[in-house]
């Protein structure tokens, strides 16, 4: 059988930044059209950096691109449109106060038709399965309708091979699906799609072929259906690599945080959490679900101290049963009981980090105050910031680099790698592995159920909910800022949760308590006062 012509053919592909830093090198790979391809790689390994080449935002040093058999020149984004090629990024570039039909067509030559192009955008909508209203405003939008409206923006542009980052990052399992069917339309359409994630079940579920990357290097294509997730992570890392995460049960759990009636109202004066009831143990993770916006963020800065409170009250306990009321209490203060706070932004070093600062003294921003008189203590930073480079694998030249010459997965790895470091009684983690690979992503879970079995009560937020399932004890759904129900994470269904995320049961706020709070220690119930 003759083997079918590429959509798109790269040879020889190389970039490199600065002097002697190779992105890519060497790289062949070869799309088809009417196929689903998976790009995987760790952190680093130049899949972004070899997709941004085929949609024209950087330009290969060595190499050449065919597409449909035809050597090309990409030197801008333009060019890639031209030539049937979009890329939707993970983060999305539209204009807030436009409307979706504004927003697809802005940026196109030539005399303009908004109610034609309204009635283009209504055929793509119809023909592979999207909803997406023209007229809507993008401020307005959900997470996944700005998503389609990115989609049908590459569409409309005649765009016949499709790059998606990180499609699934922030949506719910039934948008996933949603999202996996218009893709599956698309390629019945005969379009070529890449789509570059981490979530390996995704990965088995809607890919043809998965390509892998290690170290700008292409290593080799799998066919997916013939393949296995350790398959690929043994690729990927080029060694094996042990997957699963491990979720012993709780030991000796005792009530650490009781969250009572809790209230919050943001800045626009939207209310973001209504009545809030939740208790928190030692030694177990609570995994937090939720689509974005739905409160998560809210509930963790609540207790942080970092947000300001409607009403309602959040109990800590020490280890002998004392109460110290957080609501109101400085997040200095609270920080010092003990209550630590890992929150990957979107901008890593606008939050959390300061970039010209080394690792080491990035390490002492959480440790200077713990310094003798007006000497700062310098050793126990810079002991700290070399057992989180060799743990969790960082690339960098030494903790002398300033963190801003890091890479985005490498300047994640150091922000939650010092908060894990702190050893606190009470972990709060939000997206500790957003955008990592597969590799750096399991480190950090195993250190999170260590602090587990320290005695650590972890709040842990996640994006994949493959992953809450399998990490938490307890899971508990949110939606529309209230509590939507509290499931046992050894037997809940992802359907089930998802289900919850989305939409507000009748008795939601009538929630299940786990096993080992009717045996485990509860202060009140022990007489702490």
């Amino acid at each position: 059988m003759e083997k079918p012509q590429a959509a798109v053919s790269m040879r020889n592909i190389v970039k490199t930044f600065g002097k002697g830093v190779y992105a890519n090198r060497d790289v062949d790979l070869d799309i088809y059209h009417g196929e689903i391809l998976s790009l995987l790689g760790e952190n680093g390994s130049g899949k972004t950096t070899l997709m941004n080449m085929l949609s024209g935002i950087y330009y290969p040093d060595e190499g050449e691109i065919f597409i449909n058999s035809k050597p090309v020149s990409i030197n801008s984004p333009k060019d890639a449109y031209e030539l049937g090629i979009g890329m939707v990024h993970q983060h999305f570039k539209l204009v807030d106060v436009l409307t979706a039909a504004e927003n697809i067509v802005l940026g196109l030559d030539g005399a303009l038709d908004l109610n034609k192009a309204k009635e283009k955008i209504r055929e793509i909508c119809a023909r592979y399965g999207f909803e997406v209203d023209p007229d809507k405003k993008i401020y307005s939008m959900s997470v996944s309708e700005k998503q389609t409206v990115e989609i049908v923006k590459v569409l409309y542009r005649g765009a016949d091979i499709l790059i998606l980052d990180e499609p699934t990052a922030v949506l719910t399992p039934q948008e996933t699906k949603k999202l996996f069917e218009i893709m599956r339309n698309m390629k019945k359409d005969g379009k070529a799609l890449v789509i570059i994630t981490h979530k390996l079940a995704e990965v088995m579920e809607i890919s043809d072929r998965v390509a892998i990357l290690r170290q700008g290097k292409y290593v080799g294509t799998l066919i997916t259906k013939n393949t296995s997730p350790k398959e690929m992570t043994d690729m990927m890392v080029g060694r094996k690599v042990e997957l699963g995460i491990e979720r012993p049960e709780p030991i000796d759990p005792k009530l650490r945080l009781r969250i009572s009636n809790l209230s919050v109202t943001d800045a626009e004066g939207i209310q973001k959490l209504k009545n809030i009831n939740l208790d928190i143990y030692s030694g177990e993770i609570l995994g937090i679900a939720g689509i974005s916006g739905c409160g998560q963020k809210e509930l963790l800065e609540s207790v942080a101290g970092l947000q300001k409170v409607d009403s309602g009250s959040i109990i800590y306990y020490d280890d002998d049963g004392t109460e110290k009321e957080l609501v109101g209490m400085d997040p200095v203060k609270i920080k010092e009981l003990g209550v630590a706070l890992s929150f990957v932004p979107e901008d890593r070093l606008g939050m959390g980090l300061v970039g010209d600062m080394d690792l080491s003294d990035n390490m002492m921003l959480r440790s200077f105050r713990d310094g003798k008189g007006v000497f700062t203590d310098r050793k126990s930073p810079h002991e700290r910031a070399e057992k989180i480079v060799k743990q969790l694998h960082v690339d960098t030249p030494g903790i002398e680099t300033p963190v801003r010459k890091l890479s985005g997965g490498n300047i994640q790895k150091v922000l939650v790698g010092r908060e894990l470091y702190l050893r606190p009684s009470v972990l709060m983690t939000a997206y500790v592995v957003r955008g990592l690979d597969i590799n750096s992503s399991y480190t950090i879970y195993d250190l999170i159920v260590f602090q587990k079995l320290s005695g650590t009560a972890v709040i842990f937020v996640g994006e994949d909910l493959d992953v809450l399932l399998q990490i938490s004890d307890r899971v508990c759904v949110l939606c529309d800022g209230q509590v939507n129900g509290i499931l046992d994470g050894r037997k809940a269904e992802k359907s089930e949760v998802g289900l919850l995320m989305t939409s507000l049961a009748e008795n939601h706020e009538s929630v299940s308590e786990p096993a080992y709070a009717k045996t485990g220690s509860d202060p009140e119930k022990e007489g702490g006062n």
